[in-house]
């Protein structure tokens, strides 16, 4: 019998916001050790496809289907202090509105806990953005979200139980 680590769970909702772990590796970088200013769209894409996935929005069921697919169509980013190598980050999710075809999350990047030492520190905002996705038909024109998506998003920004 071999032993292996837990099934790894990066993200999780806490009340209206989903919670995702994110740690910072050396190709994340730059040579002097601060992650790459485009990296962090990065985690923030990683945090909405698991707060998705976790809600029961099933986008590959939505493009296998031939449905359509999201793709962000409005980024406001604010970098504050930079991330560094080995650094534990979170990325806060929140969903602002939620349109027919269309959903605002903000997201923040945090870290607060020291990498070295597992000390939990008070929490410094490295990163925020307010990002609009929106559903696109196969051909690239905007299209409503699948029936249901609306609910969970609403569902979330109201920090209810998500129906799945």
């Amino acid at each position: 019998m071999v032993n292996v680590p837990p099934p790894f769970v990066p993200g999780a909702f806490v009340g209206a916001a989903h919670h995702y772990r994110a740690r910072v590796y050396f190709e994340d970088t730059d040579l002097s050790g601060i992650v790459y200013h485009a990296n962090y769209l990065r985690y923030m894409e990683r945090a909405r496809s698991d707060m998705l996935r976790l809600a029961g929005i099933d986008q590959r069921a939505a493009m296998d289907a031939g449905e359509g697919a999201w793709a962000v169509t409005d980024l406001a980013i604010k970098y504050r202090s930079p991330a560094k190598l080995d650094d534990d980050l979170l990325v806060v999710s929140t969903v602002e509105a939620v349109r027919g075809a269309s959903v605002i999350i903000a997201q923040r990047i945090l870290r607060g806990t020291d990498t070295l030492s597992g000390e939990t520190l008070t929490p410094t905002i490295l990163t925020e953005a307010q990002v609009t996705a929106a559903f696109l038909s196969p051909g690239g024109r905007p299209r409503r979200q699948p029936a249901g998506w609306a609910d969970r998003f609403t569902a979330i920004m109201n920090g209810e139980n998500i129906p799945c």
